[in-house]
């Protein structure tokens, strides 16, 4: 199990501050919603502790290793990402894009072996997308692609999963699939941070939450704990109660 630790996030773009001083640390074996307005950073906090964004002001430790001592490649086998934006402008299959998440574990110059090809069918059939892998990505709908780089993330086989709004875009049969799906990887070791809007779909299933507000995590703890009347108006500004009518409803695999 891996635990990852940031602190004193700072970063901007140009003269737009979007951290500062943000602090987070997540445990192995755990389920973390990272939540938050709009433009409040969630994006950019997990293209940090990905590496894809350099770091500006803060460090991101794995183990206790700092992510600017890691090289690509073993960075690449340790944490992996579901970007929020999944569009595919090649003609790759959904087969074609699942295996680049094999290229960590490929020597250069090298070919997948039998182990990549595993990998890449398991994580195919796991998110139900073995049924369109050999089609071209571009004729697939929103949703059937979201679950195309899911399941590239997956064949990375990285301990530390970090998902972009992993369910936008998907029916309520694969959203809850989906969640239940990362909910297993943390029941088995691994470290899951997840961003979302949609606090009563994931809360539930998580183990801590996180709230990004005024360019850090201004609250950090359970679901009981963190989402108080209080606390929502502060962070999101709306006010929040029990529900008086049919909503929300609690959905989960039949």
């Amino acid at each position: 199990m891996t635990t990852v630790v940031a602190r004193g996030l700072g970063y901007s773009y140009g003269a737009h501050h979007v951290l500062k001083a943000a602090d987070l640390e997540l445990d192995g074996g755990s389920m973390t919603l990272l939540a938050g307005r709009n433009g409040a950073g969630k994006s950019t906090l997990l293209g940090l502790l990905a590496g894809i964004l350099r770091l500006q002001v803060g460090t991101v430790e794995f183990d206790g290793r700092s992510i600017q001592d890691l090289r690509v490649s073993d960075r690449a086998r340790l944490v992996t990402l579901v970007p929020q934006d999944s569009d595919t402008s090649f003609e790759y299959t959904g087969r074609e894009v699942v295996m680049m998440g094999r290229h960590p574990h490929i020597p250069r110059f090298g070919r997948p072996g039998p182990a990549d090809f595993d990998a890449v069918q398991q994580a195919l059939e796991s998110t139900d997308a073995a049924e369109f892998a050999d089609r071209n990505v571009q004729t697939l709908s929103g949703g059937e692609l979201r679950r195309v780089h899911i399941a590239r993330a997956l064949a990375t086989q990285a301990p530390v999963l970090l998902a972009d709004e992993p369910t936008a875009n998907l029916d309520l049969e694969h959203a809850v699939a989906i969640l239940d799906l990362l909910r297993q990887l943390a029941d088995r070791g691994h470290t899951v941070l997840l961003s979302s809007h949609d606090l009563n779909f994931m809360a539930p299933r998580c183990d801590q939450i996180a709230l990004l507000h005024e360019r850090c995590i201004r609250h950090l703890g359970s679901a009981d704990a963190v989402l108080t009347d209080a606390v929502i108006a502060e962070v999101f500004g709306v006010q929040s109660a029990a529900p008086s009518g049919y909503f929300p409803r609690d959905f989960g695999p039949l």
